[in-house]
């Protein structure tokens, strides 16, 4: 069987899973959400109208060998003035999209110019608004708009959606996750880089239909705001409110992370998922690229 390996997600946890299938010698597809509204993509998507090109810079810088060229392209800058706080790999980006008029043929443009072992993706040709009603200790609902206010949000979230609903989708991306041998799902920030993607209606039904596994890697535990007090199978239940049409095939999850295995398990089964326990997280609570390696080794090879 020929191995085709999307990674969705976005951030540190999306970079991290795509230096552990390099360390398979596998070059993936990463495909990330264009809904950031935060820091330096957030001020570029508002003053241009661009897609938020941050998430996506981190996943090239994370397909290319570490050197002066990754470094530059992650540099931040600082001071004060209008290049405060971004970083050169974001203006580069737009830069590319600007001259090109095409998002993918920008990013495959600096793929190619870093030597990144595979493709990155948007999942939309548009930049979104995640949207999320959300109750508070109150009991009140209130609806929260932007990423970056989601992430800082306190409460339940009772509901997510995209604005617009149904935004254009990036067709390279829907047919790579249609194509693949593997789907791998996280880990990332739980409702603003993971669950946004199957709110694309192209992409969930992408995922429905696939032939590939379809792997969940498991957050390392609750995030301060958006997950804040979550358990192991608070993130599957949530899994099950927003995606239940949506199967899994495996779920990784370091079991220093899980405090009740066999409802775990359970919730994992009703999900259609076998467990894959595996000690993959760092001392700080993150993920560690080479024992993900590990992990992911038995799964796809």
């Amino acid at each position: 069987m020929t191995v085709s390996v999307v990674a969705l997600g976005g951030g540190h946890g999306l970079s991290v899973t795509l230096r552990a299938l390099r360390g398979l010698g596998i070059e993936p597809v990463a495909i990330v959400g264009t809904g950031d509204d935060g820091g330096s993509s957030g001020r570029l998507r508002a003053h241009l109208g661009v897609p938020p090109p941050g998430d996506l810079r981190m996943a090239l810088a994370a397909l290319a060998e570490e050197g002066l060229w990754t470094r530059v392209l992650q540099h931040r800058f600082g001071g004060s003035g209008d290049v405060e706080g971004h970083a050169l790999g974001n203006l580069i980006l737009v830069a590319l999209w600007e001259e090109t008029g095409d998002l993918v043929a920008g990013l495959d443009r600096l793929g190619l110019v870093l030597g990144a072992r595979g493709r990155v993706l948007p999942n939309c040709l548009e930049p979104v608004e995640l949207v999320a009603d959300i109750e508070t200790d109150g009991g009140a609902i209130v609806e929260v708009r932007g990423q970056a206010r989601l992430t800082a949000a306190r409460g339940r979230f009772v509901s997510l959606r995209l604005r617009p609903a149904d935004p254009r989708v990036c067709p390279e991306a829907v047919s790579s996750v249609r194509d693949a041998s593997h789907v791998i799902i996280g880990p990332g920030s739980w409702f603003t880089s993971v669950l946004s993607h199957i709110l694309v209606p192209d992409v969930a039904e992408a995922l429905r239909e696939t032939s590939a596994q379809r792997i969940l890697v498991l957050n390392a535990g609750p995030q301060s705001g958006e997950t804040e007090g979550f358990t192991a199978v608070h993130h599957l239940e949530t899994w099950a409110m927003l995606a239940r049409d949506i199967p899994l095939d495996a779920i990784v999850v370091d079991p220093r992370s899980v405090d009740d295995m066999a409802g775990f398990e359970r919730t994992a089964g009703s999900l259609g998922a076998r467990v894959v326990t595996a000690e993959v997280l760092a001392g700080s609570g993150h993920h560690d690229p080479e024992r993900l390696t590990e992990a992911l080794q038995g799964l796809i090879q």
